[in-house]
Formats: structure tokens, C-alpha cells, sequence
């Protein structure tokens, strides 16, 4: 074992240079890979986990305030992000609304009130997709380009052996094997680079589209109760 890791060492130590560069590529894109699925595997999760504690809390608690002050703490839930963005112009709107009724004005949807309040969540919420996808284009692009890049390598790999047992004049196994061998590193490198990105950036796409439904039904939910609280109770 100990053996066949030197000799592969030895064999991307000793490839040409085009190859060599397209292996340093492919090794810096890996890096990139690993670095990005690392870091959105814990922003996921803990925005995962921070929503379900965000939906339970606000649905037992008896007002938006009380929302408020015990999801203070949650800064990754795109849930939480959103509520407040909307409570915050449900607030002014509602301090617009009482100051309306004092002097006698229409309060019809309340001057565009619940308007307001839905343009106001739903950019929220585009806002935290995007920044929940955020970084995987880069996964999207190893993924797509690493497996080409290490053909590349080795299509030009198989050139320089080609040209190599040319120039020697044999084409004996021994001659052969070698070039070959140093060529198709570069494909193994682009496979190495591309596998571990395909499989994180379906993984991610999914926890994002999850996510993503459930800030639409928020939206939903949080439109409703505001509707129900102009119409009678309050929602505070």
C-alpha cells in the first residue's frame, strides 16, 4: 500500500506541465469543495434547527410580541428573519392605521397596509434563499467541469506518451504504461473533484427547497393572521 501511494506521488511529482497544472487545478477545486460543503452543512443545519424551535415558539406563544422576545436569539432561522421584517412594518403600519382612525381617514386596507407587510416578507424571503444558496453555483461548476478539465489532462497526457514512445521508437509495454498511467491520474483527479460536489450540491439544493416551502407557508400564515387581526382581535 505504501508502495502504490509513492509511485502514484512520484508519477504527479514527474507528470509535464500542462498536466501538472490541470492536477493543481483540480486539487485547489477539491479544496474549494470540501471548504464550501463544510461550511453550508452547519449554516443549513442550524438554520434547520433554529426554524422548528422558531414554528414551535410561535405557535404557542398568544402574540407577535411575545414572538418577538423569545426568538431574539435566533439569527440563522430564515423563519425568524422573515417574521421580523414583517412585524416590524406590521408595527408601523399599525401605529399608521391608529393615527388614521384619530383624524378621520379612510383606513381601507389600511393605506396599503397588508400590501406593504406582503411585498415586505416575501423580499425577505428571497433574500434568505439567496443567501441559504449562496456558494453552491461554486458546487454547481466543479461538478459540471472538474470531469472535463481531468480529460483534458489526460487526453493531453496521452499525447506527450504518444509522442514520447515516438521519439523512443518502441511501443513495448514498459514504454507505454507509464504515460498512460501518469495521464489518467488527471481523470481520477477530476472525478475526485467532481463526485463529492454533485452529491453535496443535490443534498443542499433539497434542505434548501425545504426551506424554502416553509417560508412560503410562513408567509402565508403570517398574511392570515394579520388579515384576521384587522378584521377583529389583534395580533399585537
Amino acid at each position: 500500500m505504501h508502495g502504490s501511494s509513492t509511485s502514484i506521488l512520484s508519477m504527479v511529482l514527474n507528470s509535464g506541465l500542462i498536466v501538472g497544472t490541470v492536477l493543481l487545478m483540480l486539487v485547489v477545486a477539491s479544496i474549494g469543495c470540501w471548504s464550501v460543503i463544510f461550511f453550508k452543512f452547519i449554516v443549513l443545519r442550524k438554520a434547520t434547527r433554529e426554524s422548528k424551535e422558531f414554528v414551535s415558539v410561535f405557535w404557542e406563544s398568544n402574540s407577535f410580541t411575545e414572538v418577538e422576545k423569545k426568538t431574539g436569539h435566533l439569527s440563522q432561522s430564515p423563519l425568524a428573519i422573515i417574521f421580523r421584517a414583517g412585524y416590524s412594518v406590521w408595527g408601523r403600519t399599525k401605529g399608521k392605521a391608529t393615527s388614521e382612525r384619530a383624524s378621520g381617514e379612510d383606513l381601507s386596507v389600511s393605506s396599503g397596509g397588508i400590501e406593504t407587510v406582503e411585498r415586505t416578507l416575501r423580499q425577505a424571503a428571497e433574500s434568505e434563499t439567496a443567501r441559504l444558496q449562496r456558494s453552491l453555483i461554486f458546487l454547481a461548476t466543479v461538478a459540471s467541469a472538474a470531469p472535463f478539465v481531468g480529460l483534458f489532462g489526460t487526453v493531453w497526457g496521452i499525447m506527450e506518451a504518444f509522442r514520447n514512445i515516438g521519439n523512443v521508437g518502441s511501443a513495448s509495454l514498459a514504454v507505454v504504461a507509464p504515460g498512460i498511467s501518469e495521464a489518467l491520474i488527471a481523470t481520477a483527479a477530476g472525478l475526485a473533484a467532481a463526485i463529492p460536489a454533485v452529491i453535496a450540491y443535490n443534498y443542499f439544493n433539497n434542505s434548501i427547497k425545504i426551506l424554502s416551502t416553509e417560508m412560503e407557508e410562513f408567509v402565508t400564515e403570517f398574511l392570515n393572521i394579520v388579515s384576521r387581526s384587522r378584521r377583529g382581535g389583534d395580533a399585537q
